[in-house]
């Protein structure tokens, strides 16, 4: 199995339009919102997500290419963690994709109907198929296994359909190899250790790295509290993601979805060090890896 990491920052890219944090100005290497590609045979291609920059990072990834026939594209369909914006917003731009397949939580699918009709919206476009991610299900022969996560909804969201809102993937491989995507982790979840045991490769969510680091960005006095209310673990502290990745060797852990106040954001800061001391990393956009 082939994986692009089409995106690695959070919603709003690095840097952001509207942000001259210290970050933000520091003239590093962008990134575009997360969303990552993946192949049981390198031909044909699925989503997870459709971030808004999905157009440039199609047009960046000579794996995505269009052809050979004028219309032929190598995408097949995506696969939806939840509803958020900066996760759907890109199925406009492959509106007059014809046959694309979609899966996604049930809440998500009905969030997509009625408080954001996308599927109305691209329906007049091309035939689509829209199907609820839910249990294990194969693509393309890989196996999908369904993990929820939280019940957390987008802001615009009025629906009060039970969750799971947001969830996680496990993509196995019948010649071995196993990938695990959860870009939105509100903490570490019961189950999720058994999920990643026989994981060849994990994509994590990698927001914030510390628990206090909105407290010095434009929301100025929020903290852990409210970054764990926005569905997201922090990196470090005693209660992060990388204490937990430490005690878990002998599989590739990546960080994505970096807010754009995130430090390891610099390849060179202390930060970063300390990530892959721990065995982790955060790649940059249109790294390829084989799972």
């Amino acid at each position: 199995m082939k994986v692009l990491l089409l995106g690695t920052a959070a919603g709003g890219g690095f840097p952001q339009w509207n942000c001259a944090c210290r970050m933000c100005a520091a003239d590093l290497p962008a990134r575009t919102q997360d969303c990552v590609a993946f192949s049981a045979d390198g031909t044909g291609w699925y989503l997870i997500n459709a971030s808004p920059d999905i157009r440039a990072q199609i047009l960046s990834t000579p794996e995505l290419t269009a052809g050979p026939g004028p219309r032929d594209t190598p995408l097949r369909g995506a696969l939806l963690t939840d509803a958020e914006l900066d996760h759907t917003l890109g199925l406009t731009m492959l509106r007059e994709g014809a046959g694309l397949r979609v899966w996604a939580p049930g809440a998500a699918l009905q969030a997509l109907r009625t408080d954001f009709p996308l599927q109305g919206i691209v329906s007049r476009y091309g035939a689509w198929q829209w199907q609820q991610a839910v249990g294990s299900f194969p693509v393309d022969g890989l196996t999908v296994t369904v993990f929820p996560i939280s019940d957390k909804r987008p802001k615009y969201a009025q629906s009060t359909v039970d969750g799971p809102w947001v969830v996680a993937y496990k993509i196995s491989d019948p010649a071995g190899g196993t990938l695990v995507y959860a870009p939105c982790l509100k903490s570490w979840p019961d189950g999720f250790d058994e999920l990643t045991a026989d994981a060849t490769c994990v994509i994590l969510d990698g927001t914030f790295y510390s628990p206090d680091e909105m407290s010095g960005a434009t929301d100025a006095g929020v903290g852990s509290g409210a970054q764990r209310a926005m569905g997201h673990i922090p990196i470090a502290g005693p209660d992060g993601s990388l204490a937990r990745i430490a005690r878990r060797p002998g599989k590739r852990w990546i960080y994505t979805h970096l807010n754009n106040t995130n430090p390891i954001l610099d390849p060179d800061s202390e930060q970063y060090k300390e990530v892959l001391a721990a065995g982790a990393e955060a790649p940059p956009d249109g790294t390829l890896i084989d799972v």
